[in-house]
């Protein structure tokens, strides 16, 4: 938006003193131009901080006293092949690993992270390098899979992929743990230390409800001071066993 548009010139021109209503029309280009620009969506991923040092070391305190506490609760009496889909490190894996009937694997991007999680016991024959767009494994192979901080790096048509293979190695159900924005709206695409999408919960129901049959939402204990978590659970079908 380049010109300040009539209606509000006018309205500004009754209530600003003359001499404030040009800072008044910059101050509108400026927000109009921010909003604008976070609202755009990116055609493709931020990738090299996968292989940077410092985040693979973030990544492994990151969840203490939250989403690793969560997720032990979202799987505690369930059985069966789990998907870690961008692992990481694997640390969420080697946590899981310590509940009985859970045989669980991961995939991510980072061959560097991936080499983090085979350092840490984790079997080579349960991590994969890829991309999680297009995952490797047969229809239903997996009982369960899991993402935690992870959607919402992906581009909008990245999260849809990374959704309908998420539904087609899945059985059960998956869960997912990404930030909403405090804010109330869509803030869209935003570049902190990271790229992500910064939306509220009817942005991510529109993703979600296209791929899976039922969707339910449940809060996490991580936050920021920009985001609160959510948890995501997308059932495939029930769980009779």
């Amino acid at each position: 938006m380049s010109r300040f548009p009539t209606i509000l010139k006018s309205a500004f021109s009754q209530v600003c003193p003359p001499v404030l209503l040009p800072a008044a029309r910059t101050a509108y280009r400026l927000l109009a131009g921010r909003r604008k620009a976070q609202l755009a969506s990116p055609h493709e991923q931020d990738l090299e901080v996968y292989w940077d040092p410092e985040m693979e070391q973030m990544l492994e305190t990151w969840g203490e006293g939250n989403v690793w506490d969560e997720i032990q609760l979202l799987m505690a009496v369930r059985t069966g092949r789990v998907l870690d889909i961008a692992c990481g490190t694997g640390k969420t894996m080697q946590i899981l690993s310590g509940l009985a009937g859970l045989e669980v694997h991961g995939c991510d991007i980072s061959d560097r992270l991936i080499a983090r999680a085979r350092a840490r016991g984790i079997a080579s024959n349960r991590l994969h390098v890829g991309d999680a767009t297009t995952l490797p494994y047969p229809d239903k192979h997996f009982d369960y899979a899991y993402s935690i901080g992870s959607l919402e790096h992906f581009t909008e048509e990245g999260i849809d992929r990374v959704l309908a293979e998420c539904r087609r190695v899945t059985r059960v159900a998956s869960f997912h743990q990404h930030p909403i924005t405090r804010g109330g709206h869509d803030e869209g695409w935003i570049k902190t230390a990271q790229s992500y999408f910064n939306n509220t919960v009817d942005w991510w129901m529109r993703h979600y409800s296209a791929t899976f049959p039922v969707v339910r939402v449940l809060p996490s204990r991580w936050e920021d001071v920009r985001s609160v978590g959510k948890w995501f659970v997308c059932v495939n079908e029930m769980d009779t066993r």
